[in-house]
Parts: C-alpha cells; sequence; structure tokens
C-alpha cells in the first residue's frame, strides 16, 4: 500500500500552476521536487500535505481519499500521521525550544527524544526563549518538533534554507535516517540540486507536470 499517492491532480489560481499530477510513495522512499520560481512546488506540497484541496484529482494517504474524510478524521491526520516543515518555522516565540518541542509530543503523546536534540545541535538552547535564538536554531527546532510526534509522512518546504551548508547537510541526512527507521516517506521541495539529488526520486515541476526519474 502506498503511503501517499496523488493521482490527475490539477491546480490554478488566476492562471494554471500543474496539470495530470501522477505519482506515489511508498515505505522509506523519498522524492524531490525542484522547479523555478511560481512553478507551483508549495502550491503542490500544500495540496499533498492536506492544507489545499486541488481544482481537479485525489489525494490518497494511507489509501485514504483525504479530501473526501470529515473534518474530524482530516485533522486526526494532520495532528498524528503527517509532519511538515515549512519555509518559515511557525515557532510560539514568547516560549522556549523545549516548550515548543513538547506541545508537538502533547498532542501524539510522545516523549522528546533526547537522541534528537542531541543530533539537531540545539541541546545547548533547549531552555531558551525562540526569540533569543539565531533563524538557523529556529529552523532546527521547528524540524524536531515535526520529528518529536513521529509522523509516518514528512512534507518538507526547504527545510535547510536557513542552514548553511555543512548544518544543511547534517540536517538532511537526520530526515533521511528518520525515514528509515519509521520506515515513511519524504515529499521535499527544494531548489538545491545537491540536496535533491539524496533523494530516491527527482522531479521537475512544470505546468505540464512532473518530469524526471
Amino acid at each position: 500500500m502506498s503511503l501517499l499517492e496523488i493521482k490527475n491532480v490539477s491546480h490554478s489560481f488566476d492562471y494554471p500552476l500543474f496539470d495530470n499530477i501522477n505519482f506515489s510513495l511508498s515505505e522509506q522512499e523519498t522524492m524531490a521536487i525542484t522547479g523555478i520560481s511560481g512553478s507551483g512546488k508549495s502550491t503542490l506540497m500544500h495540496v499533498c500535505s492536506t492544507l489545499l484541496k486541488p481544482n481537479k484529482g485525489i489525494v490518497k494517504i494511507f489509501d485514504k481519499d483525504i479530501y473526501n474524510l470529515a473534518d474530524k478524521q482530516l485533522i486526526n491526520i494532520r495532528r498524528q500521521d503527517i509532519g511538515i516543515i515549512f519555509q518559515t518555522h511557525y515557532l510560539f516565540r514568547g516560549f522556549t525550544a523545549n516548550e515548543n518541542i513538547e506541545l508537538s509530543t502533547l498532542m501524539t503523546k510522545n516523549v522528546i527524544n533526547d537522541e534528537l536534540i542531541e543530533k539537531l545541535k540545539i541541546k545547548k538552547v533547549i531552555n531558551q526563549k525562540v526569540g533569543e535564538l539565531s533563524g538557523g536554531q529556529q529552523q532546527r527546532v521547528s524540524i524536531a518538533r515535526v520529528l518529536a510526534k513521529k509522523p509516518k509522512i514528512i512534507f518538507a518546504d526547504e527545510p535547510t534554507g536557513n542552514l548553511d551548508p555543512t548544518t544543511a547537510n547534517e540536517v538532511i541526512n537526520i530526515l533521511f535516517e528518520y525515514i528509515s527507521e519509521v520506515k515513511g516517506a519524504l515529499l521535499l521541495v527544494t531548489h538545491d540540486d545537491k540536496l535533491a539529488s539524496k533523494c530516491k526520486y527527482k522531479k521537475n515541476l512544470s505546468v505540464n507536470g512532473l518530469i524526471g526519474g
């Protein structure tokens, strides 16, 4: 069974973005979506991750047609089964790094993984307020918050955009290790060809759909 399946998905706003998108991701599979600015990469990720109903097509998560589910069922999938890493971290600035991560674990009744905190190199700042952290530290906290709830599918929109090349490589390796451990799937949006090449599949998005292997 595919964890994520996209069938004949199309979307437009005042202009067409993409048409007839088809792909699927099974356990331990990773896919990078690349393309020029404005091609609709982030919009496609939002469609795939329960945030935006497409104009046409079907999106299935765990073989469930998500945009035909009741609101409560869709919210449960969003809370329990998927994790979304945005370009903007959306942390609660009045809270500490630790409190931001704890909020995620409260929903899923998990505990914070100390090894993950070490790997992401945020242990020394874990009790600092978010507003006191650098942009790179905030991004790593946001990634820790997502992984702490142990989602099966991760959607990541430029997850290393605020990180230096060395740290970016370390962080993406952590994501890949996580996907392998939980037998999950990763859908990655990126401008970085080197980063995209680490994924099993690399697709370029244009108005005519996805191109690539």
